[in-house]
């Protein structure tokens, strides 16, 4: 009997994929190890590899697919002295789909989710929700749509073959859509959708598909701008002290191979300042507030089509040689896609540095559930007052988003205050 190979869940939140490209083709001979696809999550592209040993007997779903569902079958495996043009012939149809009989009315719990539209191999056109005299919809959205008043022939369905699920007919108001037609009369027809915004006419201008990550991104900031109330303290810090430092430091780490970025000692200070300020240290979390007993900070890092955070874990508690070296390690691997979830999911807070490109002050948007981030500027000669004289130093403008929902504005202030000391005054962070 075939093996049947399944799209994995390659994070914990993973429910989804895109089969970017497939690495192998029918008639292959894979063993455990082998690559057999890259798979394009929300966050990274990542490879696939074997378990089993055999042949490939059957591609299911082709590369390039979108929206497969994890535990969806997307190729055949023949094993050992198996026909493999007989393990083909067992690949997955497509699912008949029996006509939705709406049951006798049932309490749903009230901790009941989003109801998902099964997945489908392979995966067919989407057909419209209404076929014939009968309208294709879940026993969950004819319950809603029957006691919100709702006519399911004006419903257009996401599901396979269009079918209706619970997530349309939500979005409806109760009463809105047109009442169920009379016998005879034509089913009332779905409002069209808003067409997307074109290019102005007589621009050149290309049409580009989002992936996963530019969706989520899209999806999880407008989220945060929508639902977090954000608010934002601005601070100057003198350099000067940290630089020298670091100098120092980065001649004594020059015989390991390791240097100091401004950005690995400003992860550092963070984390201390979220050690010295606990009630910063924490996330919104409904009627509850978590408090985190470490730090650990996620640092921005921009990667082609988009920006992910690897994390930093223990930052406290880490030699800033050993912060250095991961911060490096993993902002490479986040450029290659080569991340696992572990890497880039958790997180107490984040840092995005955009002083590299010039950029003097900026408010950065905070990465949902955390309660806070960090935006720093350049660091730039300016005029500065130094010792109550007026003095020219290097000067960083950095700024904290904070989720007022968790953290008041003057627990905000004090965390500000101990980043700026911390800075200002390095060996502080290394005692």
């Amino acid at each position: 009997m075939p093996i049947e190979l399944k799209m994995p869940a390659l994070s914990p939140t993973m429910e989804e994929g895109t089969l970017a490209k497939w690495l192998v083709k029918e008639g292959d001979t894979v063993k455990s190890g082998d690559l057999l696809a890259e798979i394009e999550t929300d966050k990274a592209t990542m490879e696939f590899e074997a378990v089993d040993e055999g042949t490939i007997a059957k591609i299911v779903i082709p590369e390039g697919t979108d929206g497969v569902k994890v535990g969806e079958v997307i190729a055949l495996i023949a094993g050992e002295g198996e026909d493999a043009s007989a393990a083909a012939s067992s690949a997955p149809a497509p699912k008949a789909e029996k006509p939705a009989e709406a049951p006798a009315p049932k309490a749903e719990p009230a901790t009941a989710k989003a109801e998902a539209p099964k997945a489908d191999a392979p995966r067919p056109a989407a057909q419209p929700a209404a076929s014939g005299d009968r309208v294709k919809a879940s026993p969950l959205a004819r319950r809603i749509a029957q006691a919100q008043g709702i006519d399911l022939a004006a419903v257009t369905g996401s599901g396979p073959h269009g079918r209706i699920v619970k997530a349309d007919v939500e979005g409806v108001k109760p009463g809105a859509a047109a009442p169920a037609a009379a016998a005879g009369a034509p089913a009332a027809q779905p409002a069209p959708a808003p067409a997307p915004a074109a290019a102005p006419a007589g621009i050149p201008a290309e049409t580009i598909k989002l992936s996963n990550m530019r969706k989520t991104i899209a999806k999880r900031l407008t989220e945060s701008k929508q639902t977090v109330p954000h608010y934002y303290l601005t601070i100057d810090c003198n350099l000067d002290a940290l630089l020298k430092l670091r100098g120092e430091l980065n001649a004594g780490l020059e015989g390991r191979g390791v240097k100091l970025s401004v950005n690995d000692l400003l992860i550092k200070a963070l984390g201390v300042a979220l050690a010295e300020v606990p009630d910063a240290n924490v996330q919104f979390a409904g009627d509850n507030l978590v408090k985190f007993q470490r730090s650990d900070i996620s640092m921005a890092v921009a990667i082609p089509g988009g920006l992910i955070t690897p994390v930093i874990t223990d930052v406290v508690n880490k030699p800033l040689s050993r912060i250095a070296t991961e911060a490096k390690d993993l902002a490479a691997r986040a450029r290659e896609g080569k991340l696992a979830p572990e890497e880039y999911q958790g997180g107490t807070a984040s840092i995005s540095n955009l002083g590299m490109f010039g950029i003097k002050q900026f408010d950065a948007v905070i990465n949902p559930p955390q309660g806070m981030i960090l935006a720093v500027g350049a660091g730039e000669k300016r005029p500065y007052v130094v010792n109550d004289a007026l003095a020219i130093a290097t000067v960083m403008t950095a700024t904290g988003s904070f989720d007022h929902r968790a953290i008041d504005g003057a627990v905000g202030a004090e965390l500000m205050a101990a980043f700026k000391r911390l800075v200002e005054k390095p060996l502080g962070m290394l005692a």
